[in-house]
């Protein structure tokens, strides 16, 4: 029992010794200074100016006034002469376009169709680069030529129409009686991204 009482009263001296040894033996820092915040009056970004384009004219304005145009804006829409989509695509424009797909596939993959228009954009400004480029700003045959303009009615009647209508004057019609030359009108002077 002696033997025990020894040892704790070993154990308790450590423990009280170290106790004091710790607190003698910690040392503090000096507290963090408080720094005030100061407003932000301008930010300096060394890189190009970014423009972004709130024009009501600008390419999604196009795509959503030729959608509206073609189809209400619905994707799911077939028209009585088999042409499909927000933008009625015919078969024909979309294997011009390297599109196989079915027409269930198609009318139900909106993502496809705006891709489909892209192309159908690019494809045709290709086909109507030296038009624009020649006439843009211009007015032929009483009407202003826009790249826009030209690329609605090529949607409409097909790029070489187009260049018909520059060369003879000549006005193609859809197979609703729509002429291009409205649709030149119609779609002028959107600002398109392509």
């Amino acid at each position: 029992m002696k033997k025990t009482s020894i040892i704790i009263l070993f154990f308790a001296s450590i423990t009280l010794l170290s106790a004091f040894t710790y607190k003698t033996i910690r040392t503090f820092t000096a507290p963090v200074l408080v720094i005030e915040p100061k407003p932000i009056n301008k930010i300096e970004i060394d890189s190009a100016p970014i423009e972004i384009d709130f024009d009501s004219r600008g390419h999604m304005a196009f795509l959503t006034a030729m959608g509206h145009q073609e189809s209400g804006n619905r994707y799911d829409i077939v028209n009585r002469f088999g042409y499909m989509g927000k933008y009625q695509f015919g078969k024909s424009t979309l294997k011009t376009l390297k599109i196989k797909v079915s027409k269930k596939e198609f009318l139900n993959n909106p993502e496809l169709q705006e891709e489909a228009m892209h192309k159908l954009l690019l494809y045709n400004k290709k086909k109507l680069q030296k038009y624009i480029d020649k006439f843009d700003g211009q007015v032929v045959h009483g009407i202003l030529v826009t790249e826009s303009g030209l690329l609605a009615a090529a949607h409409l009647g097909g790029a070489g129409s187009v260049k018909k209508w520059f060369r003879t004057g000549s006005i193609r019609k859809d197979g609703n009686g729509v002429k291009i030359t409205s649709y030149m009108k119609r779609f002028a002077g959107y600002k398109l991204y392509l």
